[in-house]
């Protein structure tokens, strides 16, 4: 497969929250970039395609642009 990324992503787990209009979802960070992350979800029905990213371990928030989803994970960029 070919990588299309502009920087190649980092394996990690950590434990995060999407934040959107007053309302929020957890998830898990599985990998992360300074440009994106993949995230892991119950179920990514009803997030938004812009919110808030906030990585408890790190304690950013980071405004997000889901880029693909597929099933049960949503790749984000950053920005």
């Amino acid at each position: 497969m070919d990588e299309r990324r502009i920087q190649s992503r980092h394996r990690v787990l950590k434990a995060g929250t999407i934040e959107f209009g007053g309302g929020a979802i957890d998830c898990a960070v599985r990998n992360f970039s300074d440009t994106g992350a993949a995230l892991d979800v119950t179920s990514p029905v009803g997030i938004p395609e812009h919110f808030t990213l906030f990585v408890q371990a790190d304690g950013r928030h980071l405004s997000c642009t889901a880029v693909w989803r597929k099933e049960k994970r949503i790749g984000v960029k950053f920005g």
